[in-house]
């Protein structure tokens, strides 16, 4: 016994001290520079007739990505068993942001929308940050009340009518893209916690519900839906942007037109370096490199459920449940904007994480990913730990 102890101090600093997933680094990293490639290709025409500045959107996207991994090496030395103590306070903030974006004189109204703080000379986007605060504090309470949540239907009602408060709030501004994907994400953490079955899809009907009477008494989302539906209707019109995008992914065929030489980026396809880089990528690179991008996302995804289940097998519940969390909204977000790029769901307006010219979601994602990172530090910590101490 005294020589096993003896022996500690020595083993444990032989170890790394910082222990970062590599195949998360590495599929984050091709991810983030497909993305640059992506941005300057679809923005560098209008960059150059806008800005007089043919990367100027690029050299943003390069400061965002900068920004985004500082916040990442900040987010990772934060031990998450104190994040799970600081849940309740994730969770006040978060919702101080979203009340305050719709102050009139705080909140920065774009295109029709009130989603932007303005912040100096930088704009905002409170549901990117909210979001992921909101999730800190669903992964504390699927911890904290597991017997709850296992149990009936009183335990799954708590954290819902969060979700649906959290959701009404970015459906004022109007967000309806933002909602979705939160309250989809937050139920899907409360399924994988242990929410009964029968109770999940009582959920389902009743927001599927609650989504149908949204859009039908609004008059713009109906005319989303009809421009969704049948966008060759009103081409120039309602239609316009849908029919430019799949137009472009048309154009692909199997191996695209070649980098650069993308024609629906030239001022035909709207918002081709944001929320329809996809279309531009489908375009220029074509079947292939769609493959090469669903692929990269979804070895992504995986990987970050498999550092998940690691933390779960070593006791580490809420950390499992954090990268749960950002492996889900990955997976949901990127299915809903390649999604609409394909015409298969209706126009949100939502970025492919990671890839697109989103400004906050870019470095928010980054951030969210050194959480992951320290999830999987903490899990090799405390397994070696308990290693050692059964050694002992």
């Amino acid at each position: 016994m005294s020589e096993n102890i003896a022996t500690l101090p020595r083993n444990a600093s032989s170890g790394p001290l910082v222990r970062l997933d590599p195949v998360v680094l590495i599929l984050t990293s091709a991810i983030v520079l497909l993305g640059l490639i992506m941005v300057t290709s679809a923005s560098i025409t209008m960059a150059a007739s806008e800005l007089n500045e043919p990367f100027a959107y690029l050299v943003k996207e390069l400061e965002l990505v900068a920004g985004g991994v500082l916040l990442g090496v900040l987010a990772f030395c934060i031990p998450t068993a104190k994040l799970e103590r600081l849940a309740w306070p994730c969770l006040i903030l978060a919702g101080a942001l979203l009340l305050a974006v719709l102050i009139p004189g705080l909140g920065h109204v774009t295109h029709g929308s009130r989603r932007w703080l303005r912040i100096g000379p930088l704009n905002f986007q409170v549901s990117e940050l909210a979001r992921v605060l909101i999730l800190i504090y669903i992964a504390h309470y699927c911890v904290r009340f597991e017997t709850a949540l296992r149990s009936g239907w009183a335990g799954l009602l708590r954290p819902l009518m969060l979700l649906g408060v959290a959701a009404g709030f970015l459906i004022l501004e109007p967000d309806l893209g933002a909602a979705t994907v939160l309250f989809v994400t937050g139920f899907g953490l409360l399924f994988l916690a242990g929410a009964q079955l029968r109770w999940v899809l009582a959920t389902l009907v009743l927001g599927s519900g609650a989504l149908t009477a949204l859009t039908m008494f609004s008059s713009y989302r109906m005319r989303r839906i009809i421009s969704f539906l049948n966008p060759w209707a009103d081409p120039y019109g309602s239609g316009f942007q849908l029919t430019q995008s799949l137009i472009a992914i048309g154009r692909g065929q199997w191996f695209g037109v070649g980098l650069g030489a993308s024609v629906q980026k030239l001022f035909y396809l709207p918002e081709a370096h944001n929320d329809f880089i996809f279309a531009v990528l489908a375009e220029e690179l074509g079947l292939a490199g769609v493959v090469i991008t669903l692929a990269l996302f979804l070895a992504l995804t995986a990987r970050v459920f498999i550092i998940a289940k690691r933390a779960q097998a070593a006791g580490l519940k809420f950390q499992a449940y954090l990268a749960a969390g950002f492996g889900l909204w990955l997976a949901v977000q990127a299915f809903v904007n390649i999604g609409v790029n394909m015409g298969v769901l209706p126009t949100k307006g939502l970025t492919l994480p990671l890839m697109s010219y989103g400004r906050s979601s870019m470095v928010v994602a980054l951030a969210w990913l050194g959480i992951v990172l320290r999830v999987h530090h903490d899990t090799l910590t405390s397994t070696r730990g308990n290693a050692r101490e059964r050694t002992a």
